[in-house]
């Protein structure tokens, strides 16, 4: 089966770069791929995007050599299943709030006797190999979102769960939580909150990784010692891009929408 490069790279460099595509084109997740990225996510969640778009999306990723994740809407396991059959090397499961999410995520990632998933990867076989099925269980990585003040309060039962890979943060939902309002740079109780994530995380050997508005953040997030880090959503780096191009010619007219997730 093909090694999922990600779990690698980490180990190699210290830490890993994850694109986070929203656009449901597979144009344009061909085009970040090739931008040299170590891991993709195509968002189910708040993307504008559906089952059919996300499978044509990960076909584009895997034109490269980035590890292609992806985030379903929920815990649910059929998507989860049907995401993974269709060729994601990982997900990143939002609102974990609590073990028994965290345990239903596991059991839709691992095959038996290690979890529940049902046997059927039709794209799974052709992106990672006719073995794919004897090392799935090892290869595939389980994250699960850490994004409410009540999963910071029942982390170490999730933590304690066993089959996850890591963690991942958002940022804005746990801004939202403590503070009210969302942000990806919070300040408070809610940047307390994120730095204890971090460091009872890593105290279990996971990967920790963390959703950043651009790439000054993800470098602050680096030094600050996670190890997956996200530069914005491609919806938000293409308005960002356009209104700096319309600065040039002193004509932008900012709306605020499309900030990231």
């Amino acid at each position: 089966m093909r090694a999922n490069r990600l779990r690698e790279v980490v180990k190699e460099r210290g830490h890993a770069t994850n694109a986070w595509l929203s656009i449901p084109s597979s144009y344009s997740a061909e085009l970040v791929a090739h931008c040299g990225f170590d891991a993709i996510t195509v968002d189910l969640q708040h993307g504008m995007i559906d089952f059919g778009q996300a499978v044509t999306m990960l076909q584009a990723i895997s034109s490269t050599g980035a590890t292609p994740l992806a985030r379903p809407q929920s815990s649910d396991p059929v998507q989860i299943m049907q995401l993974l059959d269709a060729g994601a090397y990982g997900v990143i499961c939002p609102q974990v709030d609590d073990a028994d999410i965290a345990r239903a995520v596991v059991a839709a990632c691992k095959y038996p006797p290690s979890g529940e998933r049902s046997f059927g990867p039709a794209r799974g076989l052709l992106y990672g190999g006719p073995d794919y099925f004897a090392h799935a269980n090892r290869e595939i990585l389980v994250f699960v979102m850490i994004e409410s003040r009540k999963a910071v309060q029942n982390l170490d039962s999730i933590l304690s769960v066993p089959g996850i890979d890591g963690v991942y943060i958002g940022p804005n939902d746990l801004s939202l939580s403590y503070e009210g309002t969302p942000s990806s740079d919070p300040k408070g109780e809610a940047a307390q909150a994120i730095e204890y994530i971090r460091t009872q995380v890593a105290q279990r050997q996971m990967l920790t990784g963390i959703f950043c508005a651009d790439g000054a953040m993800a470098r602050k997030r680096v030094d600050q010692g996670f190890q997956v880090v996200t530069p914005g959503n491609d919806a938000a780096i293409l308005k960002n891009g356009c209104l700096q191009q319309l600065a040039g010619l002193g004509n932008a007219t900012a709306d605020g929408g499309g900030s990231g997730y």
